[in-house]
C-alpha cells in the first residue's frame, strides 16, 4: 500500500482529507467524513477552505 502524498484537516469537521498525489492550488475535493466541498487554498502549508457555492450564470 502506498503512502498518501499529502493530508490536511477538513475545516468543517476536522476529519483527515487525504490526497493520493500532490494537490494543486484551486483544486476542489470532497471530505470523505462530512461530504463538504473543499478548495485547496495553499500548497505550502497545505490549507483547505470551504469551496465557494457555484452560482448560476444566466449569460449576463
Amino acid at each position: 500500500m502506498s503512502s498518501p502524498a499529502a493530508t490536511a484537516a477538513c475545516p468543517e469537521c476536522d476529519g483527515a482529507v487525504v490526497f493520493g498525489r500532490s494537490p494543486m492550488a484551486g483544486e476542489v475535493v470532497r471530505c470523505t467524513d462530512c461530504s463538504a466541498e473543499l478548495e485547496v487554498i495553499s500548497r505550502e502549508p497545505l490549507t483547505l477552505e470551504l469551496a465557494p457555492e457555484v452560482e448560476e450564470d444566466w449569460g449576463e
